[in-house]
């Protein structure tokens, strides 16, 4: 009987928190600036409208994660100079 060694892989997750200020307003104005209709982009960034809504108002009661701000910011073509780095 021959036995098949099957690795574990382990993932290390480190956890940044930053404040980014107004961040709501440039997501509100790139949508506006879009010929698509919110909907659309919803769909196409796989974020609900209530959340949408959330995410421009900055009634967020905990962390956005980077991928979802890189997942907006490829929806809309946009950069919006969301960096950890120092």
């Amino acid at each position: 009987m021959e036995f098949m060694l099957q690795l574990m892989q382990v993932k290390k997750t480190i956890e940044v928190v930053k404040n980014f200020p107004g961040l709501g307003e440039k997501i509100k104005k790139a949508r506006e600036g879009d010929k698509r209709s919110l909907s659309q982009i919803c769909r196409e960034s796989g974020i609900s409208r209530p959340y949408w809504y959330q995410l421009e108002n900055e009634q967020i009661y905990s962390s956005v994660s980077e991928e979802m701000i890189r997942k907006i910011e490829a929806t809309l073509g946009v950069d919006f100079g969301v960096s950890f780095e120092d």
